[in-house]
């Protein structure tokens, strides 16, 4: 095989593992990878708890000091018990907020019109049995007890905070011990608390279980904190084994794809542990002592109002390892949309600047292949006179390229380096609750559910056939080809269920690519003509 058809082949590989594999990852590997960890972790668990319940127990307060958790194992390892009894329906501008008579967040619902399932009906966040947010657990275990019997009273059945902030009390008697959560309650839905309980009892307050509205194989879901110094700790679903206990937490925010329960704190740092479920999920306890005070925020993930919050918030926004390039491209996609008014063609601008910055890259790219097209006699000649002396094959080769100034990794190279923005943008547009009943045009209504009549996916995969045919290939082994061709409608099929922004992304890209590689073809045609 000479030297070209090599790089060609390599060229090939990585494109179908970069892209197809990639997609083929998050369908086919990920979901039963996850379960497999969650059922060791759920082995491990049990077995650890059998053996020594108090194991890995030690937890630190802000300041760093050891707290005895040992009397709190197993409060902290409870189930989570349901209720169905609301003693307070708070309504603020964009949710309403059910508190049950323990005195945790029940359900939030979501108000605005665009937050809607499958069915029409509005968004709720959490499930019916999982672990509720501003659920509190007591060290002392008959404590404890008697705050999963006993019925907490609230100041006021129902609320109306939509207009301005109101202050909500939630009482739970517990005979010797008082617990007290004194809420401000704002119009935009999030909240500022003080829980108190007397008599010097230490609890625990956890932030909840994630929202499970969508937590799919596309995104990233589980739990995240930000530490003192900024950086952020991700674990997802399934891949808690054991107790972990952090320090200096400034917010902690358990996740699905859109959605986020979050707890911060930016005056004072937070101390937590976390631990697993029986699914290996991460769940969080915040030490309390006797007294915490904190600020919570239930709901969608949209930049603009977490930054309203506070700016650090955004970065409960996931863009996954391409953060540093995603983040940065989803403020030019917010930019343009204030200007452009539409997500759909903001899409659209943002695809064609991107291909604008990155076509010196693209220009070379397509260059060097229609050089290596030209030389492919050539190169058949040598591959034909040296086949039995690979190392003046090569070296013969090497002096063809140099004489007509092509560079074997001229298609290659360009490809490689556009990969991290390919990613940044995926994960930007996966990522992005904004396009949440966003509308395009008549028959795309919402740009983060799929294509429901399947006309861009079956758009994008015509326009990646066309490509492929006026791309300069110089492939000469059959296999190749055949896989290559076959690339078209591998991807049209995977696209079927993408969001249709991403959808919408990809066949732009295509549309430009193709121009810009007729153009390139047509140069060269003049200039073969020229030198007949």
């Amino acid at each position: 095989m000479n030297q070209n058809n090599g790089m060609q082949k390599r060229m090939l590989i990585m494109t179908v593992v970069v892209f197809v594999f990639f997609i083929a990852y998050e369908f086919l590997v990920l979901k039963p990878q996850q379960e497999a960890k969650a059922a060791q972790a759920k082995q491990e668990q049990t077995t650890t708890q059998k053996a020594t319940p108090e194991a890995n127990m030690v937890a630190t307060d802000v300041s760093g000091n050891p707290i005895d958790m040992s009397k709190s194992v197993e409060a902290l390892s409870s189930k989570a018990i349901a209720s169905s009894e609301i003693i307070s329906v708070i309504t603020t501008a964009r949710n309403i907020i059910e508190i049950d008579n323990l005195g945790r967040i029940a359900q939030i619902t979501l108000l605005e019109a665009k937050y809607k399932d499958e069915d029409g009906n509005k968004i709720k966040l959490f499930e019916a049995n999982q672990l509720r947010p501003l659920e509190v657990r007591f060290e002392d275990k008959n404590v404890n007890e008697k705050a999963f019997k006993v019925a907490a009273s609230s100041s006021a059945a129902t609320l109306n905070a939509s207009s301005s902030k109101q202050e909500l009390i939630i009482t739970q008697n517990l005979g010797e011990t008082v617990l007290t959560k004194k809420f401000t309650i704002y119009p935009d839905g999030h909240y500022d608390l003080n829980v108190t309980s007397t008599n010097n009892k230490n609890f625990f307050i956890t932030n909840g279980f994630r929202p499970n509205v969508l937590a799919d194989m596309y995104a990233v879901h589980g739990l995240m904190a930000q530490l003192a110094d900024g950086t952020l700790q991700t674990i997802e679903d399934g891949d808690l084994d054991k107790i972990e206990n952090l320090n200096g937490i400034k917010f902690i925010s358990n996740f699905d794809r859109y959605y986020a329960t979050v707890i911060y704190n930016f005056e004072k740092t937070l101390a937590i542990s976390l631990m697993p479920d029986a699914e290996a999920n991460a769940q969080a306890f915040i030490h309390a002592k006797d007294n915490i005070t904190f600020s919570g925020y239930a709901g969608p993930k949209n930049f603009k109002d977490l930054a309203a919050l506070n700016k650090e918030l955004t970065h409960v926004i996931d863009y996954g390892w391409f953060t540093f390039i995603a983040k940065p491209m989803f403020l030019l996609l917010q930019f343009l949309q204030s200007y452009i008014g539409n997500w759909g063609w903001t899409i659209v601008a943002l695809t064609i600047l991107i291909k604008l910055v990155l076509y010196p890259l693209s220009y070379k790219g397509m260059v060097s292949m229609q050089k290596l097209k030209d030389l492919a006699p050539k190169m058949k000649d040598i591959q034909a006179k040296y086949k039995d002396d690979k190392q003046k094959q090569s070296m013969h080769m090497m002096e063809l390229y140099k004489k007509h100034g092509a560079n074997p990794m001229g298609g290659c190279l360009p490809l490689i380096l556009q990969i991290p923005v390919f990613f940044a943008i995926y994960r930007v547009l996966l990522n992005s609750i904004e396009l949440k009943g966003a509308e395009w045009i008549w028959w795309v209504h919402d740009l983060a559910e799929m294509d429901p009549y399947f006309v861009l996916p079956i758009l994008m995969g015509a326009s990646m056939f066309l490509q492929q045919k006026i791309t300069p290939n110089t492939m000469q082994d059959e296999m190749q080809k055949k896989i290559f061709q076959m690339l078209p409608v591998i991807f049209t099929f995977f696209f079927l269920w993408f969001p249709a922004g991403l959808t919408l992304y990809w066949f732009v890209n295509n549309v430009f690519t193709i121009s810009q590689q007729y153009y390139i073809n047509k140069i060269f045609e003049r200039k073969r003509a020229e030198k007949q």
